[in-house]
C-alpha cells in the first residue's frame, strides 16, 4: 500500500444542477481523503460552472483508496445545499504518479448532476520502513529534561 503525499488540484466544475432558484449558486467543495477533510474557497456567484484552481495536500497511508469530492452551495441563514459528490479512485495516480485534469461524474441520489475537474499527483514517502518520520515523532531529540 502506498505511503506519501497526494496533491489534489481542484480545477472547476460544469453542468452542475442549480440549487438556488433566485440567485446564482455559490459552490464550494469538501475534499475527503480517508480521515482528512479540506474545504475549498466559495466560488461566489459562479453558479453551475465554478472555477477554483486550488491545490490541496493530503498525507496518504495504509488503506487509502479514494478521494471524495462533495460539492455544496453556500447559503446564508440556512443549511448549505448538497449539490452532489464524486468518488475518485486513487489507484491510477499511485501507479502513474500524475493524472492531468480529468472530469469525474458528480452524482446525487444515483443521478448524474454534472462533472468536476480534478488533477492528481502522488509522491511516495522516502522513509517507508516504519510509517513515520523520525523528526516528527519526538523522542530524545525533543526532550527538555535536565539531568
Amino acid at each position: 500500500m502506498p505511503h506519501g503525499t497526494l496533491e489534489v488540484v481542484l480545477v472547476s466544475a460544469k453542468g452542475l444542477e442549480d440549487t438556488d432558484f433566485l440567485n446564482s449558486m455559490d459552490p464550494y467543495v469538501l475534499l475527503t481523503c480517508r480521515t482528512q477533510d479540506q474545504k475549498s474557497n466559495v466560488a461566489s456567484g459562479q453558479g453551475t460552472t465554478p472555477e477554483w484552481n486550488e491545490t490541496f495536500i493530503f498525507n496518504v497511508s495504509e488503506g487509502t483508496t479514494e478521494l471524495i469530492a462533495k460539492i455544496f452551495d453556500k447559503d446564508v441563514g440556512t443549511e448549505d445545499d448538497s449539490v452532489g459528490e464524486a468518488t475518485i479512485p486513487l489507484e491510477p495516480v499511485f501507479l502513474e504518479g500524475d493524472i492531468p485534469p480529468t472530469a469525474y461524474n458528480v452524482v446525487k441520489n444515483e443521478e448524474f448532476k454534472g462533472e468536476i475537474w480534478i488533477a492528481l499527483s502522488f509522491k511516495p514517502s522516502e522513509n517507508r520502513s516504519r510509517g513515520y518520520e523520525d523528526e516528527t515523532y519526538g523522542g530524545w531529540k525533543n526532550s527538555e529534561a535536565s539531568y
